[in-house]
């Protein structure tokens, strides 16, 4: 057996409506349905990226437990064509930033972190041009 893709990352939200609208408006995803879970309870929005649905993010909303300070996942990263006017467009906008500073990797790629509305990490991504 063999993984052949990543599905979908699953981030736990407070409030789903706010965060499909930063998902969209600020992270620039593409929200393509919400759904109620088979419980009644849980609701689930699904969002890709410009590049197609070859991966997606999951925002649950509806789980009782106490969410930790950065969400339920560690970080998210979004692959960017032009980090520096991704950073430049995120400050703009006062969304919070984690890195006050874009980072260049040994490799060559650059990336940046960013807050989420429940205190998620996000991550602008930009690898290298290097082989």
């Amino acid at each position: 057996m063999a993984v052949r893709k990543l599905e979908h990352v699953g981030i736990m939200v407070n409030n789903i409506e706010n965060s499909v609208k930063f998902y969209t408006e600020v992270v620039g995803l593409n929200h393509l349905y919400t759904m109620t879970h088979t419980n009644g309870v849980i609701r689930m929005a699904f969002l890709s990226g410009t590049d197609g649905q070859e991966s997606e993010i999951e925002l649950v909303e509806g789980y009782t437990a106490e969410l930790a300070p950065e969400g339920r996942t560690h970080h998210v990263a979004f692959t960017v064509d032009d980090v520096e006017a991704e950073f430049k467009r995120i400050t703009d906008l006062g969304v919070p930033l984690r890195d006050t500073e874009i980072t260049t990797l040994p490799n060559g790629a650059r990336y940046f972190f960013f807050y989420g509305p429940d205190g998620e990490f996000l991550e602008m991504f930009q690898p290298s041009s290097r082989a």
